[in-house]
C-alpha cells in the first residue's frame, strides 16, 4: 500500500468511497441527502492523499493546508480494518507538521476510538445539540 497525491483521475473512485462510507457509517445523517458530487464541495481547496494498493484506491484525507487541519478522513468500507486509516494519518501529520487537528462528529464512537488509539487527544466538544463533535489534537 502507498500514500501519494490525488491526481484528477482518481476523483470518480474518492467520490465513491466518500459517499459509500458516509451512507455505510453516518447513522446520524440523512443517508439520501448525500451525494457524489459532496466530494467536491467538501474539499475544496485542500491538498488530498489517497492511500493505493494496486489499482484500488482504499481512502483519502482531505488536508487544509493553512490551518493544519485534517477535514475529512475516509475509508471504503471494505478496505476497513486494513491500515489505510493509519497510513492516511501518518502522512497527514507528516505533511502539515506538529501540531494538527481535526474534528469528528461526537456520534462518531468508532472514530474517536480510532483517533485515540493513534496518539490523538479530545481538546473540547462544540457545536449545537444534535450536531455535536469533538475538536482532537496530535501534538
Amino acid at each position: 500500500m502507498i500514500i501519494r497525491e490525488a491526481r484528477t483521475s482518481d476523483y470518480a473512485q474518492l467520490r465513491e468511497i466518500y459517499l459509500h462510507s458516509r451512507r455505510e457509517n453516518f447513522h446520524w445523517a440523512n443517508a439520501d441527502e448525500m451525494t457524489l458530487e459532496d466530494f467536491d464541495r467538501d474539499t475544496s481547496e485542500e491538498e488530498i492523499l489517497v492511500a493505493e494498493s494496486g489499482d484500488q484506491i482504499l481512502g483519502f484525507a482531505s488536508l487544509y493546508v493553512p490551518d493544519r487541519f485534517v477535514h475529512n478522513l475516509f475509508v471504503h468500507p471494505k478496505a476497513a480494518g486494513k491500515g489505510a486509516g493509519k497510513l492516511l494519518l501518518q502522512q497527514s501529520i507528516a505533511r502539515l507538521g506538529t501540531p494538527v487537528t481535526l474534528k469528528c462528529v461526537s456520534d462518531n464512537h468508532k472514530a474517536l476510538s480510532f483517533y485515540k488509539k493513534q496518539g490523538w487527544k479530545t481538546v473540547i466538544e462544540e457545536g449545537e445539540p444534535g450536531a455535536r463533535y469533538w475538536v482532537l489534537v496530535y501534538k
